[in-house]
């Protein structure tokens, strides 16, 4: 013989209700949700809880405040978060390869001021690009960040393409 007759429910007094409070989370998500009227200036604004704590940390970060700050930084790593996995997936990018023209390079050399036309060259062709020489201070600033020593043969290409005005020390070539 079964347990529990056909139709007859094994829990005769059926589901227990949820607690009201469980369904909305804890104690603290609640309080989070209340609504408080806040002054900003000569306005009101009703705001919730957690929003009007969102706002003093703000103000408490503007302040310097060293834990408001990391408090700051931390909100808005999970917003980015949260918005990135809103958005939709990005299709690969397409690379396009394009001739690099020589000349817009010089040109852009010479906007930034790290090269400069030489003057003195005039063993020029119909249709060569004009000759640039480094400016000194992009030489120095290259020559200090060097990890390794500059070879003789460098070294004169190097001091043949700079526009040396005798301010550059140079670095002694490595022994070969």
């Amino acid at each position: 013989m079964a347990r529990f007759q056909k139709g007859q429910s094994g829990n005769p007094k059926g589901r227990p209700r949820k607690d009201r409070h469980a369904a909305t989370g804890s104690a603290f998500d609640i309080i989070l949700e209340k609504r408080l009227t806040v002054r900003q200036g000569s306005k009101q604004r009703e705001l919730t809880v957690e929003e009007a704590l969102e706002q003093r940390t703000y103000q408490d970060a503007l302040k310097g405040g060293k834990a408001a700050r990391t408090a700051v930084l931390k909100m808005i790593l999970r917003r980015e978060r949260a918005k990135a996995k809103q958005r939709p997936a990005q299709s690969p990018i397409d690379v396009k390869i394009e001739r690099v023209d020589p000349e817009n390079a010089d040109a852009v050399l010479q906007v930034l001021g790290i090269a400069a036309p030489d003057k003195t060259w005039t063993e020029s062709k119909p249709g060569d690009r004009q000759r640039l020489l480094l400016e000194p201070w992009a030489v120095k600033a290259a020559l200090a960040r060097r990890r390794t020593s500059v070879s003789q043969h460098d070294l004169l290409d190097l001091k043949r393409s700079t526009r040396d005005d005798g301010s550059i020390k140079w670095p002694r070539p490595e022994a070969s």
